[in-house]
């Protein structure tokens, strides 16, 4: 069996905490029905962080925001499943007295055993690790003070899907989510695109204390070329942001037909012209 056919769930979870208590939960590891042998695997906890404003995640930097880390023990981290088997991990958070108020964040991370990948031949530093994200938030003195910087639609693209942004800021010691909503409409058929009815058009987005978070998305299902009207509304800590554009799609192909078609009617009026010039021209004697 390949090493990152094994899944987790959940991937995030997202716990209030209290100083002084303890919280308990599980991960589920599972090995697909269609793996072809049995699965070892084992789990252990990192901190949890994120690196630039498109949040590459860094699972060995501790910060004031990782403490939680050390706050988690594991049960049953190791196990072998047979496909389709699934095998739970517990885990306790216990969260200490002096526990400063505000977000902590840390993952479980589960791999497949290095014992396993030796005997498979696999070298170590290839192992895949899939990581199961715990936000938590300490009760107590906490201040939410984020910020839309940026909410972007294009006037014209070459290419279909069409990218919309946004930004977003947070100087506060809690996380939050932005709520996105795109809309999309071609404009001369009236069709909807976005949102669908299974609620693909709606979308969140976590953002953490002390980061600047910048959020690319792509508009699907549109046409390659034609006018198409996209819409972007944002509402994140108390504000509001809408962005709307008719939004032109011509590819560079299609631009350059263009131009050629062009430049070859013009090229064959004006020599129609100079041939009726001809025709008409007077008789010298």
């Amino acid at each position: 069996m390949e090493s990152d056919k094994f899944l987790i769930t959940p991937m995030t979870q997202k716990m209030e905490l209290k100083a002084g208590e303890s919280y308990t939960g599980t991960i589920k590891v599972a090995n697909p029905a269609d793996a072809t042998r049995e699965f070892s695997f084992v789990a252990e906890v990192s901190p949890y962080g994120v690196v630039g404003e498109d949040y590459v995640a860094d699972l060995k930097t501790k910060s004031n925001r990782s403490m939680i880390a050390d706050w988690i023990t594991l049960e049953d981290a190791n196990g072998t499943l047979e496909p389709n088997g699934t095998a739970n991990i517990k885990y306790t958070i216990t969260v200490p007295e002096d526990a400063p108020a505000g977000a902590q964040y840390a993952a479980i991370v589960v791999s497949q055993s290095k014992d396993e990948a030796k005997k498979s031949g696999m070298n170590v530093d290839n192992i895949v690790e899939i990581a199961s994200i715990i936000y938590g938030e300490v009760e107590g003195e906490t201040v939410m003070d984020g910020h839309i910087l940026e909410n972007e639609v294009p006037g014209f693209s070459t290419t279909a899907p069409i990218m919309v942004s946004a930004k977003f800021d947070n100087h506060g010691n809690v996380y939050d989510s932005a709520m996105i909503t795109i809309a999309a409409k071609n404009n001369i058929t009236g069709e909807v695109y976005l949102p669908t009815e299974n609620n693909e058009g709606y979308y969140e987005e976590l953002i953490l204390p002390d980061t600047t978070r910048a959020v690319e998305r792509n508009v699907e299902w549109l046409p390659f070329l034609g006018i198409v009207h996209i819409e972007q509304s944002i509402n994140y800590n108390g504000e509001v942001s809408k962005v709307e554009k008719d939004v032109i799609i011509c590819p560079v192909w299609f631009m350059v037909v263009a131009v050629i078609v062009v430049v070859a009617l013009v090229a064959l009026i004006t020599r129609l012209v100079i041939r009726h010039r001809r025709t008409k021209a007077p008789l010298e004697i």
